[in-house]
């Protein structure tokens, strides 16, 4: 996107308050290891389930783990987790709708039989049947979540295609012997790209809440990984006695999603031609 498209995203309020947000989040992320006041998993630094203080302004968890360097580190694991699961299903869901609403005719009936079938399943719940079968565990976890977001992407591309399909410049490289191959990298993708990667962005949000919803269920990291999801599992015992055990991580991942949804929505506006009233 041109400097132009910049100072449009950054002209809205919200979306500005959502870019100074994911800039402290994943800034807070990337810089952990230097910024944390303590280990993330040294336990015994304060007294269990002790309160918020100057020495520990997030409190402290059941082990004694300073719960500020747990949230800043659990940043680097539900940001990555998020991203890897949005690649996958840009990458995959993108690359099969494309392919079928290229193809045409059966296959892409077919193909477009098989994406309903897979969004008959809410995606949490695909995403928990597909942990069932590939084991607990964060990885899998973030490939289940993935592969569940596949069908979401794959139906958008195929419609977007379907659409470029007609298009004079499809016929024209056609009609000068290009492959599909090559028609659909150098011709189609590229007008498919804003709209795949706006998508990614508002799926961003999603990605991050469902891989840390498995992990509150059990399913997902596992201890002692500081992943939000996860802390908000091992605290929600003591929310009575200890709230901030699941305020704070809850509270950074309230905000990272509202801010991702923020951008997102914003970017739709600009990028997309049939909202240019919004702008």
């Amino acid at each position: 996107m041109n400097p132009a498209g910049w100072r449009r995203v950054l002209a809205s309020p919200g979306a500005a308050i959502g870019i100074a947000v994911l800039v402290l989040v994943v800034g807070g992320a990337a810089l952990s290891p230097w910024v944390s006041p303590y280990d993330w998993n040294a336990t015994g630094v304060c007294r269990r389930l002790a309160p918020l203080s100057a020495a520990h302004p997030f409190g402290c968890d059941l082990f004694g783990r300073d719960l500020l360097s747990r949230v800043l580190n659990g940043g680097r694991y539900s940001l990555a987790m998020g991203l890897s699961t949005v690649a996958i299903s840009l990458v995959f869901g993108g690359l099969f709708g494309v392919a079928v609403g290229y193809a045409g005719g059966r296959v892409d009936a077919a193909g477009a039989r098989a994406m309903d079938i897979m969004l008959g399943f809410p995606p949490i719940i695909l995403a928990i049947l597909l942990v069932a079968v590939l084991g607990v565990g964060l990885l899998n976890a973030a490939l289940a979540v993935g592969i569940a977001g596949i069908p979401r992407f794959a139906r958008v591309a195929r419609g977007a295609t379907l659409a470029l399909a007609g298009r004079e410049f499809v016929e024209a490289a056609r009609a000068m012997g290009a492959r599909g191959g090559r028609v659909v990298l150098r011709h189609l993708l590229p007008n498919l790209a804003p709209t795949l990667i706006v998508m990614a962005t508002l799926d961003l949000g999603n990605a991050v809440l469902f891989t840390a919803t498995l992990s509150f269920l059990g399913l997902g990291a596992q201890p002692p990984t500081p992943e939000w999801g996860a802390m908000l599992n091992a605290g929600r015992e003591y929310i009575r006695y200890a709230p901030w055990t699941i305020l704070f991580p809850g509270g950074a991942l309230f905000a990272t999603v509202m801010a991702v949804n923020l951008v997102g929505d914003r970017l739709t506006q600009v990028l997309d031609p049939r909202q240019a009233g919004r702008r």
